[in-house]
């Protein structure tokens, strides 16, 4: 397979190490700058940047005179990554905790528009959890932005907004800017959008304090990671028969099947694993194993199947 792209990265394992609080290298660096109004993180998937919105977030309730903090999240599913955590274990001040009550991303649909506006009038609760459209439902119903006053407002997936003329989600954080006091964290592992519209205007974006982490400075911070590759490869027919071209079956792989978020996908992850297990298999028996390379795992029925 092609190459576009190869990168030897120094294993300095600084990424995933850990300081005095707990904090990796980016959640520090996002830490520092806790006393911003309005934060604009950037920085790669698995970086640490749901535990770094707890570290915020604890700071802006416990020592900046906020009383409240709403994460959103734009599906359900992203909100497990908010589950209760003892940061104090590693060192921090406080533990992450949200009541469950107010963790708004479980099943069911009723009443969370409701739930999330008695949270705004509830002295006894701090933290709460849900997703976009709850969060743009609920500030459609507030008779006055200003009850936002004194709340952190934390967008996860910042993408989702945009500045065009009928986003909802922009159209909200415009709203809150402009007409309170709220502060404002917005997280994103992609500044872009498909679209090419833009996520805020220019005028908007000067107003936040930006904080950027680097792929290269993630990939480079892993111990174990020494060096990466992106390819390509064109086929045709069924992708199952073209894995063949691509794959050295007596090296280890990984096969990653995504997750298909559509509600009715024509193939699920185990069907589409049915198709490349069977697909290899049969193409490693028919392949002789060189003499110096490992033997490969059986199945039960005694054919040699690649290790995927």
């Amino acid at each position: 397979m092609p190459e576009l792209l190869h990168v030897t990265y120094a294993q300095t394992g600084k990424s995933s190490a850990p300081d005095a609080l707990g904090m990796r290298e980016m959640q520090a660096r996002a830490y520092a700058r806790r006393n911003a109004q309005y934060l604009l993180l950037k920085a790669p998937p698995a970086s640490g940047k749901s535990r770094a919105l707890m570290f915020l977030a604890l700071d802006k309730v416990h020592h900046q005179g906020l009383d409240k903090a709403i994460i959103a999240v734009p599906e359900m599913s992203i909100g497990g990554s908010f589950s209760d955590t003892k940061l104090s274990k590693h060192g921090f001040f406080a533990d992450w905790h949200i009541k469950p009550e107010y963790n708004l991303c479980t099943p069911g649909n009723e009443g969370k528009v409701d739930t999330l506006l008695q949270f705004l009038t509830d002295d006894s609760a701090h933290y709460l959890l849900c997703t976009h459209a709850t969060l743009r439902f609920a500030w459609g119903r507030l008779s006055d932005v200003r009850q936002l006053d004194r709340t952190l407002i934390a967008i996860d997936e910042f993408h989702h907004t945009s500045a065009e003329e009928g986003n909802k989600l922009g159209a909200m954080l415009d709203d809150i800017m402009t007409h309170s006091t709220a502060h404002v964290i917005a997280m994103t592992g992609s500044y872009f959008r498909g679209d090419q519209v833009p996520i805020l205007t220019p005028e908007a974006e000067a107003r936040f304090t930006p904080v950027t982490y680097t792929y290269y400075e993630q990939l480079n911070g892993y111990r174990h990671l020494k060096s990466l590759g992106l390819g390509y490869h064109f086929y045709q027919g069924r992708y199952f028969d073209a894995l063949k071209e691509v794959l050295d079956t007596h090296k280890k792989t990984i096969i990653h099947i995504p997750k298909s978020i559509r509600a009715n996908p024509p193939a699920t992850s185990m069907t589409r694993w049915t198709g490349y297990s069977t697909s290899l298999a049969r193409w490693r028996a028919a392949t002789p194993k060189p003499a110096s390379s490992p033997s490969a795992p059986l199945t039960a029925g005694g054919s040699r199947w690649p290790t995927l």
